[in-house]
C-alpha cells in the first residue's frame, strides 16, 4: 500500500478539485451540458431519444448563453445530442431517478468515471516505465489536473465514459503485447474476446472510441501477418463481439433514420442548421486566418477555455505563453530522450508499443481536423481521447531535461525528477483554482 500512496494522493486531490468544479461551475456552463442532461431526462421518462428538427436552435442558444442560462430560460428543448449512443446516459438514468434529476449528482458520476481514467493513465505509464515511477506519477498528475479536463469531467458529458473505455483499451492492449506477449492464438482467446467486448461497449458510448478499432487492427496485423489463418481467427475473436454489441445501435439507427445512417450522424448534421461552418469562416477570414484561429483556439482550449468557449485563461495573457513554452520544452526533451537514452525499457524493445501510442494520438488529431473541415469546432477537448499518450510525452520530455541537469552529479537516485510530479501537480492545482474562482465563477454566474 505504501508505494501506491502518491497515486492515492493524486486521486484524492482530483476528487477534491473536481468536486469544487462540479459544485461551483454554474448550471449548464459546460459545452453541450443541457443537451446531454436532456438525453438522460428522456430516458428517465421512458423514451429513447431520436434526433429531430427543432432539437437545435442556434438563435435561442445564442440568446440563452448570452443571458448566462438565467432561470427564466428553459433548457428542455435543447436536445441536439439525441443522436449519441446510449450507454453513458443509461448509467446516469438511475441516479437521475433517485435524485429527482439533480444536476450535481449527475456531474459527480462523471467525475468518478474520470478517476478511472487517471488510474489507468498511471497504470499505463507504470507498465511502460516500471523502473521510473516519476513517469507514472507525472502522467497521472497531468491527466488529473489539466483545467479544461477537470472542467469537462465535472460536467454532464459522455466524454468521461468514452475516455475511460479508450484508456482501458489502451492499457489492456499494451499489457497484452508487452508483459505477456502474443504466443499461441489459443492462449490469447480471453484477451482478444475481452478487448472486443470493451470495444463494443465503446461503440455504444461515443464515436470517438471508434479510433481504437483501427489501432487494434494494426496490432493484429503486426502480430499475425505471417499466418493469415491465425490473423483471420484473431480478427474474428476480437471484432465479432465488438460488432455484435455495436450492431444493437447501428440497426436501430437504420430503422429510425433510414438509409445507411448507422451512427445517426447524417440526421445530426441535417438538424444543426446555423452552426458555424468552416467554408463560411474561410470566406470571412481567409484560409490563413482560419488556420491560425484553429491552431490558437485548439491549443488554448486544450488547457482551458471555459463555459461555451467564452472564458479563456488570458488574464494574465502570459499563462498561454508559459504553457506553450513548456510544450516546446517537452517536445525537445522527447527528442533528447530518443537520441541520448542508452538503456531502453524492455517494453520498448519492440516498436509496437510506441506505434500504438502514436496511432492513438494521430487518429485523434485526424478526427479533430476532419470534423473541423465541415464545422467550426476548434475545441482542444477533442484531443482528450489521446490524453494519456500526450501526458506520457509531456512528462517524459520535461523529465528528460531534469535528468540531464542532474547527470553531472551522478546521483544514484535523481532528486529533481522525483520531485517533478509534486511540482507539476502543485502548479496545475493552483491553475485549476485560479481558473475556477477568478475566471469561471465571476464570468459565468448569473448577474
Amino acid at each position: 500500500m505504501t508505494k501506491h500512496w502518491p497515486l492515492l494522493l493524486i486521486l484524492v486531490g482530483y476528487l477534491l478539485v473536481g468536486g469544487l468544479y462540479a459544485v461551483q461551475v454554474p448550471a449548464w456552463q459546460a459545452p453541450d451540458e443541457p443537451a446531454h442532461y436532456n438525453y438522460v431526462r428522456q430516458l428517465a421518462d421512458g423514451r429513447l431519444p431520436v434526433m429531430a428538427l427543432g432539437d437545435y436552435d442556434q438563435a435561442y442558444l445564442d440568446e440563452i448563453r448570452g443571458a448566462q442560462f438565467a432561470p427564466r430560460y428553459s433548457v428542455e428543448a435543447i436536445e441536439y445530442e439525441d443522436w449519441q449512443p446510449p450507454l453513458y446516459y443509461l448509467l446516469l438514468t438511475p441516479v437521475y431517478l433517485v435524485t429527482d434529476g439533480a444536476l450535481l449528482a449527475l456531474r459527480l458520476v462523471s467525475l468518478l468515471l474520470g478517476a478511472g481514467v487517471i488510474f489507468l493513465a498511471y497504470q499505463t505509464a507504470r507498465l511502460l516505465f516500471p523502473q521510473a515511477e516519476w513517469v507514472a506519477w507525472s502522467t497521472a498528475v497531468f491527466v488529473a489536473f489539466i483545467p479544461q479536463h477537470v472542467a469537462m469531467l465535472a460536467s454532464v458529458n459522455n466524454d468521461s465514459l468514452s475516455e475511460l473505455l479508450i484508456a482501458l483499451l489502451l492499457y489492456l492492449t499494451l499489457r497484452w503485447v508487452t508483459r505477456y506477449g502474443i504466443r499461441k492464438l489459443g492462449d490469447d482467446r480471453r484477451w482478444l474476446i475481452g478487448l472486443g467486448l470493451v470495444l463494443g461497449l465503446g461503440f455504444l458510448t461515443k464515436a470517438t472510441v471508434y479510433l481504437m478499432a483501427p489501432v487494434l487492427g494494426v496490432v493484429l496485423l503486426w502480430q499475425y501477418w505471417r499466418t493469415w489463418q491465425r490473423l483471420f481467427q484473431a480478427g474474428v475473436l476480437l471484432f465479432a463481439p465488438a460488432f455484435m454489441l455495436g450492431a444493437i445501435w447501428w440497426v436501430r439507427n437504420i430503422v429510425v433514420y433510414g438509409g445507411l445512417d448507422i451512427l445517426g450522424k447524417a440526421a445530426h448534421d441535417a438538424v444543426v442548421v446555423g452552426q458555424p461552418r468552416t467554408v463560411d469562416w474561410i470566406g470571412l477570414y481567409g484560409l490563413d486566418g482560419t488556420l491560425l484561429r484553429f491552431f490558437q483556439t485548439t491549443f488554448n482550449s486544450f488547457w482551458g477555455q471555459f463555459g461555451w468557449m467564452a472564458v479563456p485563461m488570458n488574464q494574465p495573457r502570459a499563462i498561454y505563453l508559459l504553457l506553450l513554452a513548456l510544450v516546446v520544452a517537452a517536445v525537445l526533451g522527447l527528442l533528447l530522450y530518443r537520441f541520448t537514452t542508452t538503456q531502453v525499457p524492455v517494453q520498448f524493445r519492440s516498436r509496437l508499443p510506441v506505434l500504438i501510442l502514436w496511432l492513438v494520438f494521430l487518429l485523434t488529431a485526424a478526427i479533430h481536423v476532419g470534423y473541423n473541415v465541415t464545422f467550426v469546432q476548434h475545441q482542444g477537448r477533442y484531443l482528450f481521447p489521446a490524453l494519456i499518450p500526450i501526458a506520457l510525452g509531456f512528462s517524459l520530455g520535461l523529465g528528460t531535461w531534469l535528468l540531464l541537469v542532474e547527470r553531472p552529479f551522478r546521483r544514484e537516485r535523481p532528486l529533481l525528477v522525483n520531485y517533478f510530479p509534486l511540482g507539476l501537480g502543485t502548479a496545475l492545482v493552483l491553475l485549476d483554482l485560479f481558473a475556477l474562482f477568478r475566471l469561471i465563477v465571476p464570468n459565468l454566474s448569473v448577474s
